[in-house]
C-alpha cells in the first residue's frame, strides 16, 4: 500500500516525485516515459533556468533528477501506462479513501492518494507527409518552436484560439503567416483575432481544408483545397503549424472524477484536488487552460503540498 502514486513522467509527474520524495511521502511514479510532450521538441527556450535545451535532453534531465531524490521512498514503473483505477469499498473509519491502479502490463497497485499527471497529445494532422515531416517542419508547440522560424515562411493550421495565439507569437519571427481554418469563419477570441490579423504578416483564409505536406528533408510546401470551388492550392513554407486541438490522457478516469466536455479533469485550482477525494492532478490532462511545462510543475508542487496535509491528516485520525 503505497501513499500515493503519481501517474505521468512529464514535468508534473517528475516535480511531484521530486517533492514527494523530499517529504519522504511513500510513492510510486507510473509512466511510460520521461519528458511528456516535449521530448520531441528540437530545442526548448522556454524552461526556467536554461536558455536552450533539446526535448531529449530535457527529458534525461527531467528523469536524473526525480532519481536523484528517489533514495527509500520513491519508487518507479516505467515503461507502463495506467488503464484503469478503482476506489476500494472499505468499512467507515478506515482512516479515508484508497485505490487500485491497473497497467497495461497487467500489474496491480494500492495507495491511498493519486495525482493525476497523465498530460495530453496534440491531435495530429492526419494526411499524406504529416507523419513524415512530424518534427521536420511540422509543429505542435508554437511556444516552444515559434523562434527557430526566424525569417521564415509559415501556416497555422486552426483558426481557434490557439490558432490565432500561434500566429501571435510567430509575427515576431515569421516573414509571412498563412493562417488555416476548416469552417467558415475563425473561432478565436475577437481581441486575439483582431491583434493577429492587423498585422501585414498574416493571411487569413476560411473554407480551407489541408490535404497534403510536401518536403524534401524538410518541409517545403502545404497542399491545400478549398472547400466552396475545390479547388487545390500549394503554398510554399518552411513551417507548418498544427493547432487542431488536443486529447488529455484522462480515459482511464471517467466516471471517477469530473471531467469536462474536452475531457479535461476538473479541479480545485487552490488546491488541485479533484471531484473525488483522494485525487488530485496538474499539468495538460487538467481544465488548466494555460498548457505550459512550467505552469505545469508549478500545479504539481502545488498538489504535493496539499496532498502531504491531507496525508498527514488522515494519519492523526487513524
Amino acid at each position: 500500500m503505497y501513499e500515493l502514486v503519481i501517474i505521468g513522467g512529464g514535468p508534473a509527474g517528475a516535480a511531484a516525485g521530486v517533492y514527494a520524495a523530499r517529504k519522504r511521502v511513500k510513492s510510486l511514479l507510473i509512466t511510460e516515459g520521461w519528458g511528456g510532450q516535449s521530448e520531441v521538441s528540437p530545442d526548448v527556450q522556454n524552461w526556467i533556468g536554461i536558455k536552450s535545451i533539446s526535448g531529449i535532453d530535457l527529458a534525461q534531465k527531467i528523469e536524473e533528477h526525480v532519481k536523484a531524490y528517489a533514495g527509500d521512498v520513491l519508487e518507479f514503473d516505467e515503461g507502463s501506462r495506467v488503464v484503469e483505477v478503482k476506489e476500494l469499498v472499505l468499512a467507515s473509519g478506515s482512516g479515508g479513501p484508497k485505490f487500485t491502479l491497473v497497467t497495461n502490463k497487467g500489474k496491480k497497485y494500492e495507495t491511498r492518494s493519486i495525482l493525476v499527471a497523465s498530460g495530453g497529445r496534440r491531435r495530429k494532422l492526419s494526411v499524406p507527409g504529416a507523419e513524415t515531416y512530424d518534427g521536420k517542419g511540422i509543429v505542435y508547440c508554437a511556444t516552444c518552436d515559434a523562434p527557430l522560424f526566424q525569417g521564415k515562411e509559415v501556416v497555422v493550421i486552426g483558426g481557434g484560439n490557439a490558432g490565432f495565439e500561434s500566429a501571435q507569437q510567430l509575427i515576431s519571427y515569421a516573414t509571412k503567416i498563412t493562417l488555416l481554418e476548416y469552417a467558415e469563419e475563425f473561432r478565436g477570441d475577437s481581441v486575439t483575432r483582431e491583434a493577429v490579423l492587423k498585422s501585414k504578416k498574416v493571411t487569413p483564409i476560411t473554407n480551407a481544408e489541408s490535404v497534403e505536406v510536401k518536403g524534401e528533408k524538410f518541409v517545403t510546401a502545404l497542399v491545400w483545397k478549398d472547400r466552396k470551388t475545390g479547388e487545390t492550392h500549394e503554398l510554399p513554407v518552411q513551417g507548418v503549424f498544427v493547432e487542431i486541438g488536443s486529447i488529455p490522457n484522462t480515459e482511464f478516469l471517467k466516471g471517477l472524477v469530473e471531467l469536462n466536455k474536452y475531457g479535461e479533469i476538473i479541479l480545485d485550482h487552490k488546491t488541485a484536488r479533484t471531484s473525488r477525494e483522494g485525487i488530485w492532478a496538474a499539468g495538460d490532462a487538467t481544465d488548466q487552460p494555460y498548457k505550459q511545462n512550467n505552469i505545469s510543475m508549478g500545479d504539481a508542487v502545488k498538489a504535493l503540498e496539499d496532498i502531504y496535509l491531507w496525508l498527514q491528516k488522515k494519519k492523526s485520525t487513524t
